[in-house]
Protein backbone atom coordinates (compact mmCIF):
# COMPACT_ATOMS: atom_id res chain seq x y z
CA UNK A 1 0.00 0.00 0.00
CA UNK A 2 1.39 3.49 -1.09
CA UNK A 3 1.85 5.71 1.71
CA UNK A 4 -0.84 8.54 1.61
CA UNK A 5 -0.05 11.81 -0.63
CA UNK A 6 3.54 11.21 -0.95
CA UNK A 7 6.30 12.66 -2.97
CA UNK A 8 4.79 10.18 -5.77
CA UNK A 9 1.57 11.14 -5.39
CA UNK A 10 -0.91 10.67 -8.45
CA UNK A 11 2.44 9.33 -10.34
CA UNK A 12 2.07 5.71 -11.05
CA UNK A 13 4.67 4.74 -13.19
CA UNK A 14 8.22 5.71 -13.64
CA UNK A 15 7.98 7.70 -16.79
CA UNK A 16 5.60 9.90 -15.11
CA UNK A 17 7.82 9.95 -11.95
CA UNK A 18 10.79 11.67 -13.94
CA UNK A 19 9.10 13.77 -16.15
CA UNK A 20 7.33 15.28 -13.21
CA UNK A 21 10.27 15.68 -11.36
CA UNK A 22 12.61 16.52 -13.49
CA UNK A 23 10.68 19.19 -15.97
CA UNK A 24 7.34 20.13 -14.16
CA UNK A 25 8.08 20.25 -10.58
CA UNK A 26 9.29 23.25 -9.89
CA UNK A 27 8.33 25.35 -13.00
CA UNK A 28 7.21 28.64 -11.71
CA UNK A 29 3.24 29.51 -12.55
CA UNK A 30 1.63 32.28 -14.78
CA UNK A 31 -2.31 32.44 -13.21
CA UNK A 32 -3.75 34.06 -16.10
CA UNK A 33 -7.25 33.46 -14.74
CA UNK A 34 -8.16 34.20 -11.39
CA UNK A 35 -10.66 36.06 -8.98
CA UNK A 36 -7.85 37.34 -6.07
CA UNK A 37 -8.36 41.00 -4.75
CA UNK A 38 -5.83 43.44 -5.61
CA UNK A 39 -6.61 45.34 -2.63
CA UNK A 40 -5.21 42.44 -0.30
CA UNK A 41 -1.85 41.80 -2.57
CA UNK A 42 -1.05 45.69 -2.10
CA UNK A 43 -2.09 45.83 1.73
CA UNK A 44 0.18 42.48 2.16
CA UNK A 45 -3.03 41.27 3.97
CA UNK A 46 -2.12 38.74 6.97
CA UNK A 47 -4.91 36.41 7.72
CA UNK A 48 -5.70 35.74 11.22
CA UNK A 49 -6.64 32.31 11.10
CA UNK A 50 -6.87 29.07 8.69
CA UNK A 51 -10.53 29.65 8.62
CA UNK A 52 -10.44 33.09 7.06
CA UNK A 53 -8.05 32.09 4.30
CA UNK A 54 -9.68 28.57 3.25
CA UNK A 55 -13.37 28.76 3.84
CA UNK A 56 -13.92 32.60 3.37
CA UNK A 57 -16.16 32.82 -0.26
CA UNK A 58 -14.60 29.39 -0.95
CA UNK A 59 -18.17 27.91 -2.08
CA UNK A 60 -16.27 24.80 -3.37
CA UNK A 61 -16.13 23.66 0.09
CA UNK A 62 -19.22 25.20 1.28
CA UNK A 63 -21.54 22.80 -1.18
CA UNK A 64 -18.92 19.59 0.32
CA UNK A 65 -20.21 20.84 3.72
CA UNK A 66 -24.38 21.86 2.95
CA UNK A 67 -23.96 17.82 1.03
CA UNK A 68 -22.68 16.79 4.43
CA UNK A 69 -25.45 17.99 6.75
CA UNK A 70 -23.91 20.99 8.27
CA UNK A 71 -25.50 23.42 9.28
CA UNK A 72 -25.36 27.01 7.49
CA UNK A 73 -24.10 28.53 10.84
CA UNK A 74 -21.00 26.74 10.33
CA UNK A 75 -20.76 27.45 6.39
CA UNK A 76 -21.72 31.39 5.97
CA UNK A 77 -23.42 32.18 9.40
CA UNK A 78 -22.31 33.78 12.59
CA UNK A 79 -20.39 30.85 14.64
CA UNK A 80 -17.35 31.54 15.37
CA UNK A 81 -14.10 30.19 12.70
CA UNK A 82 -12.92 27.80 15.02
CA UNK A 83 -16.46 26.09 15.11
CA UNK A 84 -16.22 26.86 11.15
CA UNK A 85 -12.90 25.00 11.41
CA UNK A 86 -14.19 22.22 13.09
CA UNK A 87 -17.38 21.48 10.76
CA UNK A 88 -15.01 21.60 8.17
CA UNK A 89 -12.36 19.22 9.21
CA UNK A 90 -15.44 16.57 10.11
CA UNK A 91 -16.94 17.17 6.60
CA UNK A 92 -13.24 16.49 4.67
CA UNK A 93 -12.59 13.09 7.29
CA UNK A 94 -15.27 12.12 4.97
CA UNK A 95 -14.79 13.20 1.51
CA UNK A 96 -13.11 10.71 0.32
CA UNK A 97 -12.70 10.65 -3.29
CA UNK A 98 -13.38 14.53 -3.89
CA UNK A 99 -10.39 16.97 -5.24
CA UNK A 100 -11.17 18.77 -2.42
CA UNK A 101 -9.31 16.17 0.26
CA UNK A 102 -6.59 16.08 -2.22
CA UNK A 103 -6.21 20.10 -2.93
CA UNK A 104 -6.92 20.53 1.02
CA UNK A 105 -4.26 18.11 2.18
CA UNK A 106 -1.46 19.91 -0.49
CA UNK A 107 -1.97 23.45 0.75
CA UNK A 108 -1.64 21.81 4.33
CA UNK A 109 1.74 20.30 3.61
CA UNK A 110 3.13 23.10 1.17
CA UNK A 111 2.24 26.52 3.03
CA UNK A 112 1.90 24.35 6.74
CA UNK A 113 4.38 21.64 6.60
CA UNK A 114 2.00 19.53 8.10
CA UNK A 115 1.94 15.52 6.82
CA UNK A 116 -0.49 14.27 8.61
CA UNK A 117 -4.38 14.09 7.87
CA UNK A 118 -6.99 16.76 8.97
CA UNK A 119 -10.32 14.89 10.65
CA UNK A 120 -12.26 16.05 13.46
CA UNK A 121 -9.95 14.72 15.77
CA UNK A 122 -7.25 16.44 14.35
CA UNK A 123 -8.80 19.57 14.56
CA UNK A 124 -7.06 21.31 17.29
CA UNK A 125 -3.61 20.18 16.03
CA UNK A 126 -4.32 21.49 12.65
CA UNK A 127 -6.30 24.39 13.94
CA UNK A 128 -3.05 25.60 16.03
CA UNK A 129 -0.39 24.80 13.42
CA UNK A 130 -1.92 26.68 11.06
CA UNK A 131 -2.56 29.52 13.12
CA UNK A 132 0.67 30.08 14.78
CA UNK A 133 2.00 30.28 11.41
CA UNK A 134 -0.28 32.54 9.62
CA UNK A 135 -0.01 34.94 12.57
CA UNK A 136 4.14 34.68 13.66
CA UNK A 137 5.67 33.63 9.95
CA UNK A 138 7.16 36.60 8.10
CA UNK A 139 6.46 34.83 5.02
CA UNK A 140 3.05 33.71 5.26
CA UNK A 141 1.52 37.28 4.32
CA UNK A 142 -0.76 37.40 1.00
CA UNK A 143 2.68 38.28 -1.02
CA UNK A 144 4.66 35.81 0.80
CA UNK A 145 1.76 33.12 -0.41
CA UNK A 146 2.05 34.29 -3.75
CA UNK A 147 6.02 34.21 -3.82
CA UNK A 148 6.50 30.95 -2.36
CA UNK A 149 4.10 29.45 -4.97
CA UNK A 150 6.74 30.68 -7.49
CA UNK A 151 4.02 33.11 -8.94
CA UNK A 152 5.17 35.21 -11.99
CA UNK A 153 1.99 36.86 -13.10
CA UNK A 154 -1.84 37.44 -11.99
CA UNK A 155 -4.62 38.48 -14.33
CA UNK A 156 -7.40 39.13 -11.22
CA UNK A 157 -10.83 39.72 -13.09
CA UNK A 158 -12.13 43.17 -13.29
CA UNK A 159 -15.67 45.22 -14.51
CA UNK A 160 -15.08 47.95 -16.90
CA UNK A 161 -16.24 50.94 -14.42
CA UNK A 162 -13.32 49.78 -11.79
CA UNK A 163 -10.63 52.00 -10.77
CA UNK A 164 -7.73 49.50 -11.23
CA UNK A 165 -6.18 51.90 -8.28
CA UNK A 166 -4.87 48.72 -6.66
CA UNK A 167 -3.04 47.71 -9.87
CA UNK A 168 -1.52 51.05 -10.36
CA UNK A 169 -0.56 50.92 -7.06
CA UNK A 170 0.83 47.07 -7.07
CA UNK A 171 2.90 48.41 -10.31
CA UNK A 172 4.22 51.29 -8.43
CA UNK A 173 5.51 49.40 -5.34
CA UNK A 174 9.30 47.76 -6.22
CA UNK A 175 9.45 45.89 -3.29
CA UNK A 176 7.20 43.47 -4.90
CA UNK A 177 8.43 41.85 -8.48
CA UNK A 178 5.21 39.66 -9.47
CA UNK A 179 3.13 40.97 -12.09
CA UNK A 180 -0.62 42.06 -11.05
CA UNK A 181 -2.71 42.45 -14.06
CA UNK A 182 -6.09 43.07 -14.77
CA UNK A 183 -8.44 41.41 -16.98
CA UNK A 184 -11.74 42.71 -18.67
CA UNK A 185 -14.75 41.44 -17.57
CA UNK A 186 -17.38 43.26 -19.06
CA UNK A 187 -20.18 40.92 -18.25
CA UNK A 188 -22.42 43.91 -17.01
CA UNK A 189 -22.09 45.59 -19.92
CA UNK A 190 -23.91 42.85 -21.85
CA UNK A 191 -26.51 41.50 -19.68
CA UNK A 192 -29.15 43.59 -20.67
CA UNK A 193 -31.88 41.48 -19.17
CA UNK A 194 -30.50 42.11 -15.66
CA UNK A 195 -32.68 44.48 -13.74
CA UNK A 196 -30.21 46.65 -12.38
CA UNK A 197 -28.72 47.05 -16.72
CA UNK A 198 -29.75 50.76 -17.15
CA UNK A 199 -28.33 51.72 -12.94
CA UNK A 200 -24.97 50.30 -14.55
CA UNK A 201 -25.17 51.50 -17.62
CA UNK A 202 -25.40 55.38 -15.74
CA UNK A 203 -22.02 54.37 -13.97
CA UNK A 204 -19.89 53.40 -17.33
CA UNK A 205 -21.45 56.67 -18.82
CA UNK A 206 -19.73 58.45 -16.24
CA UNK A 207 -16.84 56.37 -15.95
CA UNK A 208 -16.07 57.04 -19.47
CA UNK A 209 -17.04 60.28 -20.46
CA UNK A 210 -19.48 58.66 -23.08
CA UNK A 211 -23.09 59.22 -22.86
CA UNK A 212 -24.91 56.02 -23.58
CA UNK A 213 -27.88 56.38 -25.78
CA UNK A 214 -27.27 53.67 -28.03
CA UNK A 215 -25.63 50.86 -29.33
CA UNK A 216 -23.07 53.02 -31.16
CA UNK A 217 -22.43 54.98 -28.03
CA UNK A 218 -22.56 51.82 -25.70
CA UNK A 219 -19.39 50.78 -28.22
CA UNK A 220 -17.39 53.97 -27.65
CA UNK A 221 -17.26 54.31 -23.71
CA UNK A 222 -16.26 50.26 -23.79
CA UNK A 223 -13.06 51.01 -26.09
CA UNK A 224 -12.79 54.49 -23.95
CA UNK A 225 -12.69 51.57 -21.04
CA UNK A 226 -10.55 49.33 -22.89
CA UNK A 227 -7.92 52.02 -23.09
CA UNK A 228 -7.75 52.67 -19.68
CA UNK A 229 -7.04 49.02 -18.75
CA UNK A 230 -4.89 48.77 -21.75
CA UNK A 231 -2.80 51.39 -20.33
CA UNK A 232 -2.92 49.57 -16.70
CA UNK A 233 -1.18 46.47 -18.44
CA UNK A 234 -4.75 44.67 -19.58
CA UNK A 235 -4.27 42.13 -22.43
CA UNK A 236 -6.59 39.24 -21.14
CA UNK A 237 -10.58 39.42 -21.66
CA UNK A 238 -13.05 37.39 -20.29
CA UNK A 239 -16.75 36.54 -20.49
CA UNK A 240 -19.40 34.26 -18.62
CA UNK A 241 -21.64 33.46 -20.93
CA UNK A 242 -25.10 31.36 -21.13
CA UNK A 243 -23.82 29.46 -24.52
CA UNK A 244 -21.64 30.93 -26.98
CA UNK A 245 -24.82 32.25 -29.58
CA UNK A 246 -24.73 33.32 -33.07
CA UNK A 247 -27.93 35.52 -33.55
CA UNK A 248 -27.21 38.00 -36.11
CA UNK A 249 -29.52 41.53 -36.08
CA UNK A 250 -29.03 44.56 -38.56
CA UNK A 251 -27.44 47.55 -37.40
CA UNK A 252 -31.44 49.26 -37.33
CA UNK A 253 -32.77 46.07 -35.38
CA UNK A 254 -29.82 46.44 -33.23
CA UNK A 255 -30.48 49.91 -32.06
CA UNK A 256 -34.15 49.35 -31.98
CA UNK A 257 -33.62 46.59 -29.28
CA UNK A 258 -31.53 48.76 -27.28
CA UNK A 259 -33.78 51.63 -27.69
CA UNK A 260 -36.55 49.60 -26.24
CA UNK A 261 -34.15 48.59 -22.95
CA UNK A 262 -33.25 52.02 -22.44
CA UNK A 263 -36.93 52.81 -22.53
CA UNK A 264 -37.91 50.41 -19.84
CA UNK A 265 -39.46 48.28 -22.01
CA UNK A 266 -39.30 44.19 -21.75
CA UNK A 267 -36.56 42.28 -24.36
CA UNK A 268 -37.80 38.94 -25.75
CA UNK A 269 -35.38 36.25 -25.23
CA UNK A 270 -34.79 36.41 -29.20
CA UNK A 271 -33.97 40.05 -29.19
CA UNK A 272 -31.12 39.46 -26.06
CA UNK A 273 -29.28 36.71 -28.42
CA UNK A 274 -29.19 39.47 -31.09
CA UNK A 275 -28.23 41.85 -29.09
CA UNK A 276 -25.46 39.46 -27.26
CA UNK A 277 -24.16 38.26 -30.48
CA UNK A 278 -23.72 41.63 -31.55
CA UNK A 279 -21.95 42.84 -28.53
CA UNK A 280 -19.31 40.29 -28.39
CA UNK A 281 -18.83 40.69 -32.07
CA UNK A 282 -17.92 44.08 -31.41
CA UNK A 283 -15.85 43.18 -28.49
CA UNK A 284 -13.94 40.34 -30.40
CA UNK A 285 -12.91 42.64 -33.29
CA UNK A 286 -11.62 45.12 -30.63
CA UNK A 287 -9.55 42.78 -29.12
CA UNK A 288 -8.39 41.88 -32.39
CA UNK A 289 -7.32 44.60 -32.93
CA UNK A 290 -5.30 45.19 -29.91
CA UNK A 291 -3.51 42.30 -29.67
CA UNK A 292 -5.77 40.89 -26.84
CA UNK A 293 -7.45 36.93 -25.88
CA UNK A 294 -10.70 36.40 -25.55
CA UNK A 295 -11.56 34.24 -22.48
CA UNK A 296 -15.03 32.47 -23.32
CA UNK A 297 -16.58 30.63 -20.34
CA UNK A 298 -20.11 28.85 -20.64
CA UNK A 299 -22.32 26.26 -19.95
CA UNK A 300 -23.49 27.38 -16.29
CA UNK A 301 -26.72 27.19 -14.77
CA UNK A 302 -26.43 29.81 -11.98
CA UNK A 303 -28.32 30.91 -8.93
CA UNK A 304 -30.94 27.81 -8.59
CA UNK A 305 -31.69 27.82 -5.03
CA UNK A 306 -33.97 31.02 -5.32
CA UNK A 307 -34.25 31.40 -1.37
CA UNK A 308 -30.64 30.47 -0.46
CA UNK A 309 -29.86 33.09 -3.60
CA UNK A 310 -31.77 36.15 -1.90
CA UNK A 311 -30.09 35.45 1.39
CA UNK A 312 -26.38 35.08 0.47
CA UNK A 313 -26.52 36.25 -3.31
CA UNK A 314 -24.33 35.01 -6.25
CA UNK A 315 -21.34 32.74 -5.78
CA UNK A 316 -22.41 31.50 -2.76
CA UNK A 317 -22.38 27.48 -4.19
CA UNK A 318 -25.89 27.13 -5.62
CA UNK A 319 -24.97 26.68 -9.53
CA UNK A 320 -24.49 23.46 -11.76
CA UNK A 321 -23.96 21.95 -15.56
CA UNK A 322 -25.97 23.33 -17.62
CA UNK A 323 -26.26 21.09 -21.16
CA UNK A 324 -27.58 23.79 -23.65
CA UNK A 325 -24.49 24.74 -26.00
CA UNK A 326 -25.52 24.41 -29.87
CA UNK A 327 -21.92 23.45 -30.78
CA UNK A 328 -22.96 25.23 -34.27
CA UNK A 329 -23.81 28.48 -32.85
CA UNK A 330 -20.42 28.76 -31.48
CA UNK A 331 -18.45 27.72 -34.96
CA UNK A 332 -20.92 30.36 -36.38
CA UNK A 333 -19.93 32.89 -34.13
CA UNK A 334 -16.07 32.15 -34.51
CA UNK A 335 -16.52 32.01 -38.18
CA UNK A 336 -18.34 35.12 -37.73
CA UNK A 337 -15.27 37.00 -36.89
CA UNK A 338 -12.50 35.12 -39.10
CA UNK A 339 -14.07 35.65 -42.28
CA UNK A 340 -13.33 39.61 -41.88
CA UNK A 341 -10.03 38.84 -40.30
CA UNK A 342 -11.04 39.91 -36.80
CA UNK A 343 -10.93 36.79 -34.93
CA UNK A 344 -8.77 37.25 -31.87
CA UNK A 345 -6.76 34.68 -29.80
CA UNK A 346 -9.74 32.75 -28.19
CA UNK A 347 -9.84 29.95 -25.17
CA UNK A 348 -13.22 27.95 -24.99
CA UNK A 349 -14.00 26.68 -21.64
CA UNK A 350 -17.63 24.97 -21.14
CA UNK A 351 -18.56 23.56 -17.83
CA UNK A 352 -20.42 20.54 -19.50
CA UNK A 353 -17.38 18.01 -20.36
CA UNK A 354 -19.72 16.68 -22.62
CA UNK A 355 -18.31 19.22 -25.01
CA UNK A 356 -14.89 18.43 -25.23
CA UNK A 357 -15.49 16.83 -28.27
CA UNK A 358 -17.12 19.67 -30.22
CA UNK A 359 -14.52 21.87 -28.69
CA UNK A 360 -11.75 20.01 -30.05
CA UNK A 361 -13.80 19.62 -33.50
CA UNK A 362 -14.27 23.24 -33.61
CA UNK A 363 -10.62 24.34 -32.99
CA UNK A 364 -9.29 23.23 -36.23
CA UNK A 365 -11.43 25.01 -38.07
CA UNK A 366 -10.08 28.72 -37.24
CA UNK A 367 -6.22 27.53 -36.69
CA UNK A 368 -3.23 29.85 -38.49
CA UNK A 369 0.11 30.80 -38.29
CA UNK A 370 -0.41 33.85 -36.09
CA UNK A 371 -0.41 31.77 -32.89
CA UNK A 372 0.60 28.09 -32.01
CA UNK A 373 -2.89 27.04 -31.29
CA UNK A 374 -4.76 30.35 -31.95
CA UNK A 375 -7.83 28.65 -30.82
CA UNK A 376 -7.66 26.77 -27.20
CA UNK A 377 -9.42 24.34 -25.45
CA UNK A 378 -9.40 25.56 -21.75
CA UNK A 379 -8.42 23.81 -19.07
CA UNK A 380 -10.86 21.31 -17.03
CA UNK A 381 -12.98 24.17 -15.71
CA UNK A 382 -15.02 24.47 -12.07
CA UNK A 383 -16.83 21.35 -11.39
CA UNK A 384 -14.06 19.32 -13.98
CA UNK A 385 -11.22 20.50 -12.23
CA UNK A 386 -10.57 16.58 -10.55
CA UNK A 387 -8.24 13.90 -11.76
CA UNK A 388 -10.59 12.34 -13.99
CA UNK A 389 -12.25 15.69 -15.59
CA UNK A 390 -8.87 17.03 -15.97
CA UNK A 391 -7.75 13.70 -17.87
CA UNK A 392 -10.69 13.66 -20.09
CA UNK A 393 -10.33 17.25 -21.14
CA UNK A 394 -6.21 16.45 -22.60
CA UNK A 395 -7.34 12.51 -23.71
CA UNK A 396 -9.99 14.49 -25.97
CA UNK A 397 -7.52 17.78 -26.64
CA UNK A 398 -5.01 15.21 -27.75
CA UNK A 399 -7.09 13.57 -30.24
CA UNK A 400 -8.52 16.50 -31.73
CA UNK A 401 -5.88 18.77 -31.75
CA UNK A 402 -2.44 19.64 -30.55
CA UNK A 403 -2.26 19.44 -26.55
CA UNK A 404 1.60 20.13 -26.89
CA UNK A 405 0.23 23.85 -27.52
CA UNK A 406 -2.20 23.50 -24.33
CA UNK A 407 -1.44 26.83 -22.24
CA UNK A 408 -2.17 24.42 -19.10
CA UNK A 409 -3.74 25.46 -15.98
CA UNK A 410 -5.76 28.41 -13.87
CA UNK A 411 -6.75 28.48 -10.28
CA UNK A 412 -9.99 30.19 -11.24
CA UNK A 413 -9.84 30.88 -6.96
CA UNK A 414 -10.54 33.33 -4.45
CA UNK A 415 -7.51 31.58 -2.21
CA UNK A 416 -4.18 32.58 -2.37
CA UNK A 417 -3.58 28.84 -1.15
CA UNK A 418 -5.09 27.70 -4.18
CA UNK A 419 -1.72 27.44 -6.41
CA UNK A 420 -1.32 23.95 -4.95
CA UNK A 421 -3.83 23.51 -7.74
CA UNK A 422 -1.09 24.03 -10.48
CA UNK A 423 0.80 20.97 -8.45
CA UNK A 424 -2.08 18.34 -8.76
CA UNK A 425 -2.25 19.54 -12.11
CA UNK A 426 1.03 19.00 -13.11
CA UNK A 427 0.82 15.08 -11.52
CA UNK A 428 -2.11 14.51 -13.44
CA UNK A 429 -0.78 15.79 -16.54
CA UNK A 430 2.86 13.76 -16.42
CA UNK A 431 0.71 10.82 -15.28
CA UNK A 432 -1.25 11.28 -18.47
CA UNK A 433 2.01 11.61 -20.27
CA UNK A 434 4.18 8.99 -18.59
CA UNK A 435 1.34 6.37 -19.69
CA UNK A 436 1.76 6.59 -22.88
CA UNK A 437 5.53 6.84 -22.87
CA UNK A 438 5.52 3.87 -20.65
CA UNK A 439 2.66 1.97 -23.15
CA UNK A 440 4.74 2.59 -26.27
CA UNK A 441 2.05 5.16 -27.34
CA UNK A 442 4.85 7.83 -26.87
CA UNK A 443 8.94 7.24 -27.31
CA UNK A 444 11.13 7.99 -24.51
CA UNK A 445 12.42 11.31 -26.07
CA UNK A 446 13.37 13.15 -23.30
CA UNK A 447 13.88 16.30 -25.42
CA UNK A 448 10.34 16.49 -27.23
CA UNK A 449 9.31 15.43 -23.73
CA UNK A 450 11.19 18.26 -21.62
CA UNK A 451 9.35 20.61 -24.40
CA UNK A 452 6.14 19.33 -23.72
CA UNK A 453 5.97 19.39 -20.52
CA UNK A 454 6.96 22.76 -19.70
CA UNK A 455 5.75 24.20 -22.63
CA UNK A 456 2.41 23.14 -20.66
CA UNK A 457 3.17 23.81 -17.12
CA UNK A 458 4.41 27.64 -18.30
CA UNK A 459 5.95 28.49 -21.31
CA UNK A 460 3.18 28.11 -23.88
CA UNK A 461 0.85 30.90 -22.00
CA UNK A 462 4.20 33.24 -21.54
CA UNK A 463 4.00 33.10 -25.70
CA UNK A 464 0.48 32.54 -25.95
CA UNK A 465 -0.61 36.51 -23.86
CA UNK A 466 2.49 37.83 -25.40
CA UNK A 467 3.63 38.71 -21.36
CA UNK A 468 7.05 40.28 -20.45
CA UNK A 469 8.00 37.36 -18.72
CA UNK A 470 10.78 34.91 -20.04
CA UNK A 471 10.42 31.37 -20.88
CA UNK A 472 12.39 28.26 -18.53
Amino acid sequence: MKAFMDEEFLLSTPAAQQIYHDYAEHMPILDYHCHINPKEIFEDRRFENITQVWLGGDHYKWRLMRSAGVDEKYITGDASDREKFQKWAETIEMGIGNPLYHWSHLELKRFFGYKGYLNGRTAEEVWSLCNDKLQNDPGMTVRGLIRQSGVTLICTTDDPVDTLEYHEKIAADDTFEVQVLPAWRPDKAMNLEKPEYLDYLAKLSEVSGVRIDSFRTLAEALKVRMDYFAARGCSVSDHALEYVMYAPASEDELEAIFAKRLGGGTITRAEEMQFKTAFMQMVGREYHRRGWVMQLHYGCKRDNNTPMYKKLGPDTGFDCINNYAPSSEMADFLNSLNKSDELPKTILYSLNPNDNSSIGTILGNFQDSTATAKIQQGSAWWFNDHKVGMTDQMISLANLGYLAGFVGMLTDSRSFLSYTRHEYFRRVMCALIGGWVENGEYPDDQVALEKIVKGICYNNAVKYFGFDLETV
